[in-house]
C-alpha cells in the first residue's frame, strides 16, 4: 500500500523565492489548463488532450513572451499540475455519473494566489535527491535543509512541496509499503476490544479503561479569540492584516497538530494491542449540524476512524464497523435485554430483567465489541447474550419515540 511521510522544511530565503515562483508558475499551468477546458465547452468543441494541452501550454508558451518565465522551474512541476487538472476533471465527471464514491465533487475552480495553500510534485523524472548530509536537493531550487522526524522505510517514488496557511513548508513523501513486512513487526496478539467513542470521554473500551477528551480546540479557544479580534481590527491589505493572519494561521495549525498527534498515539497503541477492533460508524456529518458542533469537530472521530482503518490494514489487523443505528446504550451486555432509549443525562442504569447495573459507556463499549462478532470463547466460539423471556411491561409497543442515536 502507498503511504505519505510528511517532514518539515526550512528553506533559507533564496530558497523561498524559488519555491514561490514555482507554486506560481503550476498555478498559472493549472489555471490555463481549467479555462482552455471551458473555452472548449462554451464554444461546443471537443476538449483538448492532455498532450495537446501540454504542448500548447508548457511548449510553446514558453517561446512566448507572455510565459517565457515558465521555462525558469523545473519542466516536471509544470506536467504535474496539468497532471493534476486532469484528474480534477475525471473526479469530476465520476461525480456526475455516480461511479466515485464519496460527496458530489465540483468542477475544478481557478487556483488564486491568495489560496492558503500552495504545493509542487517531483516526480523521480525531475532527478531530485537526498544528499548525504541529510538535505532535500531539488532543481532549480536547491538544497532544502530537513528535519528528519523518522527514517524512511524504502527509497519514496515521488516528493510534494507543500507551503500551509501558517507559512511553514513540508515535504511530503509517497512510499510503496509491504504490508506483510509490516505485519511481520506487529506484536502478534489475540485481544479484542469494542471502542465506544463519546464526547465526555473521547473513548471508553470494553476492557473498562476510559480515554480522556483533551478537548486541544476548547483549551486553545481563549486565545483563538484574541488572535481572530486582532485580526478583523487590521486594514484589508496591509502588512499587518497579513501579521495577524498568520498569527491566527499558526493558532489553528497549533491546535490541528496536536490532535493529530493524539489520534496517531492511540490508534497506534490499539492496534499494536488487539488483534481485532470493533466501533460504530457514527454519522459525523449530522452531529455536526447540531448544537454539538463544536465538539464533535474538536472530537475528531472521522480521523481517528480513518487512521484506524489504513493501520489496520498496514499492520494485519482487523477493524469491524458496526452500524450507527445499532441499540448499543439500550441493550444491556449481560443477558441481551433492550431496555429502551435513554436521555444522555443518565450515565448509568440498572437492567430490569437481570439486575446489573450499567455505566452507560462501558455497556455500549461492550455491546459494540458483540455486535461487531469479536466477543469470543477460549475455544474461539462465538459468544452471544442468552435468549431471556420478556418481561409481561416488556411486551408490546410502549411508543417510545425514535431519537438520532446520541454518541
Amino acid at each position: 500500500m502507498q503511504l505519505r511521510y510528511s517532514f518539515r522544511l526550512y528553506p533559507d530565503t533564496a530558497q523561498r523565492s524559488a519555491l514561490a515562483q514555482a507554486f506560481g508558475c503550476a498555478r498559472v499551468v493549472f489555471n490555463d489548463a481549467v479555462r482552455a477546458r471551458e473555452d472548449a465547452r462554451k464554444t461546443g468543441a471537443a476538449f483538448p488532450t492532455a498532450g495537446e494541452l501540454s504542448r500548447k501550454l508548457i511548449t510553446e508558451g514558453k517561446r512566448t513572451v507572455e510565459r517565457s518565465w515558465l521555462g525558469e522551474v523545473s519542466a516536471v512541476v509544470l506536467q504535474q499540475a496539468l497532471r493534476d487538472a486532469e484528474a480534477a476533471y475525471r473526479n469530476f465527471f465520476a461525480s456526475l455519473k455516480g461511479t466515485r464514491k464519496g460527496p458530489r465533487t465540483g468542477a475544478p475552480r481557478f487556483k488564486s494566489r491568495k489560496d492558503n495553500r500552495q504545493s509542487i510534485r517531483f516526480t523521480a523524472n525531475a532527478r531530485w535527491s537526498i544528499t548525504g548530509i541529510g538535505r532535500l536537493s531539488l532543481p532549480k531550487i536547491g538544497a532544502v535543509k530537513v528535519k528528519w522526524s523518522r527514517t524512511l522505510p524504502t527509497a519514496p517514488s515521488s516528493v510534494t512541496v507543500i507551503k500551509d496557511a501558517a507559512g511553514r513548508y513540508f515535504a511530503s513523501f509517497v512510499i510503496d509499503t509491504d504490508p506483510a513486512a509490516d505485519a511481520h513487526r506487529m506484536p502478534d496478539s489475540d485481544q479484542m476490544v469494542g471502542i465506544d467513542l463519546g464526547l465526555t470521554h473521547f473513548a471508553v473500551l470494553s476492557d473498562g479503561r476510559v480515554i480522556d477528551s483533551p478537548r486541544f480546540l476548547r483549551r486553545a479557544e481563549k486565545k483563538l479569540k484574541k488572535a481572530q479580534r486582532d485580526l478583523s481590527r487590521k486594514q484589508k491589505g496591509s502588512k499587518n492584516r497579513e501579521k495577524a493572519r498568520l498569527n491566527v494561521a499558526r493558532a489553528h495549525a497549533k491546535v490541528a497538530d496536536a490532535r493529530r498527534e493524539f489520534h496517531h498515539q492511540l490508534s497506534t497503541k490499539l492496534i499494536r494491542e488487539n488483534q481485532a477492533i470493533g466501533v460504530e460508524d457514527l454519522a459525523v456529518k449530522g452531529l455536526a449540524r447540531t448544537r454539538l458542533a463544536k465538539s464533535v469537530h474538536d472530537a475528531g472521530w472521522a480521523q481517528f476512524v480513518s487512521m484506524l482503518e489504513y493501520k489496520a490494514v498496514r499492520y494485519g489487523r482487523a477493524l469491524v464497523k458496526i452500524g450507527r443505528f445499532e441499540p448499543t446504550s439500550q441493550t444491556c451486555s449481560a443477558c441481551g435485554i433492550k431496555d429502551g432509549p435513554k436521555p444522555l443525562n443518565i450515565r448509568e442504569w440498572t437492567c430490569t430483567a437481570c439486575g446489573t447495573v450499567h455505566d452507560r459507556d462501558h455497556n455500549a463499549a461492550k455491546n459494540v465489541k458483540t455486535a461487531a462478532g469479536l466477543a469470543v470463547a477460549a475455544c474461539g466460539a462465538q459468544v452471544r447474550p442468552g435468549l431471556v423471556l420478556a418481561q409481561r411491561d416488556e411486551a408490546g409497543s410502549h411508543g417510545f419515540s425514535p431519537e438520532p442515536r446520541a454518541a
